[in-house]
């Protein structure tokens, strides 16, 4: 897997600024009971997600304790959509406001305090599998119509599948086309359905209803795979091809009235949505329309004065900045009107294993790194959580292991490295460090270089240039020990963490596995745990080869589950954080009284 534009845009957001070091995705109160006093953020990790059953998937979606229909929801945020076609759209941002207008088979069905329920969005329920996973099964739910009035059929969905296989599709994910086809090149076996041919892979009965994917390899979390958004639905009759990027055709609650490049685009409600078929989603207001190109500061300060329409807006996506979220979380009104919670994935430091082949000194490292100084310079607890594992708080499985009692020493333990220097023989050893330069990471530096000499190392600091910094550190043969990293899982499995950072057979010159790490038990038990067919065992091994990969290999230094704060107008209800996304749940809000 390479890293997707929306892991990009997640994991370079702090290393090209500031303003969304503060940032980070698990559902938010604002209140504090215990854990790391201070940061206003969730009391606890709510980011878990079960598979659900035929009735969670059966609507209408819950009602909201004092949600009403009417109004108008104003989104402010710094971009427009990169795409609005669901084949190509593979970023999170993007990802959040289609869940207004795109259907996937399956989809998250988004509690209260932020757990999740994988169910069948618009199919009946989150899949039947068969053939050890090599066999997946979905039932289209009856009644389905587009914006327009007419059915959505089996074929649309299938449409959806295919097209993911067309030339001007490359922007979005491509885990179903290679489980289908058995190769990443999977354009070399398939052309898309505007070739005049189907999938003999994907199998469809119209009467029954059904779709059925014979993959080449197994994938007992395809259901999970398929809730992506770039497996959207697309009418085979009102598809446009790349037209179909300005004007997609919606089977949501709200369809796309007006969209002005960079300037704005309106939603309004669409009449052939029906919510007894839906159970994700709630539609209450008549309308969203979003404003590009105020940045967070510009858009705080807007929301801060709460003025005007600006009572009914929201940040839509970058949040409150460095600048302003003492000023938000200080004020008791201010932080009413905020939710929170911590960004999917993690941000960590790679230890290059071929570089640095000793495990002891690899340990020692871990032991040196002074996560308490760091979160200091990021803002403090409210810039996040400590990170102590592979698996972030959203994984299934995740089970808060802290191999190296981090937790207890956040700033470090220099005698613990001390004494494993010794026992290594490697006293004094060099420590070459790659960080990508910004105002923040060249702070970070300064702390960094005081721990490992107070831990017996002798570091060398390597800024380098933001724009080409993965490029340099994604190279096999770099010269670096240390290089700070993230990564955002594309759906919330192990696999999806460490089948792309530390399987041997992904290391390459441009690929994700920093570490260079290639252990045989641990690729045998990425490759056996991946098609475990029960989600909860599944999610147990997961855990376990985190805590085995840790303790016996040492590959990473856990940093943070970064947080990130987002402010409304008074006038905006049912604001909560997507624990997928990281942004709102654009579908939860309403206009209050």
């Amino acid at each position: 897997m390479s890293l997707s534009r929306r892991n990009f845009v997640i994991a370079t957001s702090v290393a090209a600024g500031g303003s969304m070091v503060l940032s980070a995705c698990s559902s938010g109160s604002s209140t504090k009971k215990g854990g790391s006093a201070g940061h206003g953020g969730a009391d606890k990790y709510t980011g878990s997600v079960v598979v659900g059953t035929k009735a969670d998937s059966t609507g209408p979606a819950a009602e909201i304790p004092g949600a009403k229909k009417g109004g108008t929801i104003r989104g402010l945020a710094p971009d427009d959509f990169s795409h609005l076609d669901p084949q190509r759209i593979y970023f999170s941002w993007n990802s959040a406001v289609g869940d207004l207008f795109i259907r996937c088979l399956t989809g998250y069905k988004i509690a209260a305090d932020g757990s999740m329920k994988l169910v069948g969005d618009l199919a009946t329920d989150a899949g039947t599998m068969s053939d050890g996973g090599k066999t997946w099964t979905f039932t289209l739910k009856e009644g389905l119509k587009w914006e327009d009035g007419k059915e959505l059929t089996i074929a649309d969905v299938r449409h959806g599948i295919e097209r993911g296989f067309a030339s001007f599709t490359t922007e979005g994910a491509g885990y179903t086309q290679t489980a289908l086809t058995g190769t990443a090149d999977y354009r070399s076996k398939y052309k898309g359905p505007f070739s005049g041919k189907h999938l003999d892979s994907v199998v469809t009965d119209d009467k029954a209803r059904t779709i059925t994917f014979k993959l080449a390899e197994a994938r007992p979390d395809l259901n999970f795979t398929l809730a992506m958004t770039s497996y959207g639905a697309v009418p085979v009759k009102g598809d446009t091809k790349e037209k179909y990027d300005k004007d997609p055709v919606s089977c949501g609650p709200y369809r796309i009235k007006a969209h002005s490049i960079d300037k704005s685009m309106t939603l309004v409600r669409n009449p052939h949505w029906d919510p007894d078929k839906d159970s994700i989603r709630n539609a209450y207001p008549d309308s969203f329309v979003y404003e590009f190109g105020p940045e967070a500061l510009q858009a705080a300060d807007r929301l801060i004065a709460d003025d005007g329409d600006d009572k009914y807006a929201i940040m839509a996506y970058s949040g409150v900045p460095a600048e302003r979220i003492q000023k938000v979380l200080t004020d008791p009104e201010l932080k009413k009107r905020t939710f929170n919670g911590l960004l999917t994935g993690i941000y960590y430091y790679a230890i290059n294993t071929k570089r640095i082949t000793d495990l002891k000194v690899r340990q020692a490292i871990i032991h040196a790194w002074p996560l308490e100084q760091i979160r200091k310079i990021y803002g403090g607890p409210s810039a996040g959580d400590y990170a102590t594992s592979i698996l972030s708080p959203d994984i299934l499985g995740y089970a808060k292991d802290d191999v190296y009692g981090k937790l207890k020493k956040p700033q470090g333990d220099p005698e613990a490295a001390k004494k494993l220097l010794k026992e290594a023989g490697k006293e004094g050893q060099k420590v070459v460090y790659a960080f990508p330069t910004s105002n923040i990471y060249n702070k970070t530096k300064v702390v960094i270089e005081n721990a490992l000499k107070a831990a017996g190392f002798t570091p060398v600091m390597k800024p380098l240039d933001s724009t080409s910094y993965y490029d340099q550190i994604q190279q096999i043969d770099n010269q670096f020990d240390v290089m700070w990293f993230g990564w955002s899982p594309d759906w919330p499995t192990g696999y999806t963490l460490m089948q792309p950072l530390f399987d041997g057979g992904t290391i390459a010159n441009g690929a994700n596995n920093i570490s260079q790490l290639n252990v045989d038990w641990v690729n045998e038990a990425i490759k056996k745990n991946v098609v475990i067919a029960d989600p909860k065992e599944a999610g147990k091994a997961w855990a376990a080869l985190d805590k085995r990969i840790m303790t016996e290999e040492a590959p990473i230094i856990p940093e943070t589950f970064q947080r990130r704060f987002y402010l409304h107008g008074e006038k905006v209800g049912g604001a909560m954080f997507h624990p997928q996304y990281s942004s709102a749940v654009f579908y939860k809000l309403f206009v209050k009284a």
